[in-house]
């Protein structure tokens, strides 16, 4: 159980966990809620488009022998057909994967940190997740700061001089030139289910406003 291999939580204490593929694995609201119904879920997410080309960055790192970003995403590139099972896509239609977990938990319990806002202001989303936890905001904009070289906000304790804490080199690395067809077909397969996203969640993550003004992510 995954509660066995928890460290003991005190009183005024909360003890959290986090794995990303517990939000696209079948069977782990039932075993999440059979374990605790009570527990509160983070779930960070992205422009599912952004986020596929960026889960794909990462295999190619590993295997470099890999078919391209554009042979994968189609069934069939010539009708423009969108092969929905390769999991880097699949993983992006975040409303399929929401109506599982809201089968055994209500919304309330949920919260949804655009993972966009968090890396252009990770104070305000922390803030919000510190409200949601019932935790007193302690953590603000003075924990942050930008690293250009990697593109994403670093964590530090300004009450000392330790060095900051970064993402790893796995991250921040820049994506490969993906054809802008493929982007605008990608853009176009996810849309009704952004939109049904929205709705779900009470939330507008603007990811359409990115498809307008083009992919301008170049790192993951």
């Amino acid at each position: 159980m995954m509660r066995d291999l928890m460290p003991s939580t005190l009183e005024g204490q909360i003890t959290m966990e986090k794995t990303p593929s517990y939000f696209v694995t079948n069977h782990a609201p039932k075993r999440i809620h059979t374990m605790a119904r009570d527990i509160k879920l983070i779930i960070v997410v992205r422009n599912p488009v952004t986020r596929a080309i960026s889960d794909y960055t990462q295999t190619l790192s590993k295997k470099p022998e890999i078919n391209t970003f554009e042979v994968l995403a189609f069934k069939n590139r010539t009708l423009g057909l969108i092969d929905a099972s390769w999991s880097a896509l699949r993983i992006g239609i975040y409303a399929l994967h929401l109506e599982s977990w809201m089968q055994y938990f209500p919304l309330s319990q949920m919260h949804f940190v655009s993972g966009e806002r968090l890396i252009v202001d990770p104070a305000g989303e922390m803030g919000k997740v510190q409200d949601f936890l019932g935790l007193k905001r302690i953590v603000t904009d003075k924990h942050f700061y930008f690293n250009k070289t990697k593109g994403f906000p670093c964590l530090k304790k300004p009450e000392d001089s330790s060095t900051p804490r970064c993402l790893g080199k796995s991250k921040g690395r820049t994506h490969p030139k993906i054809d802008p067809d493929v982007i605008r077909r990608l853009h176009k397969f996810y849309k009704p289910f952004n939109m049904m996203f929205y709705q779900m969640t009470g939330q507008n993550f603007e990811w359409e406003l990115e498809e307008d003004s083009g992919s301008r992510s170049s790192q993951d």
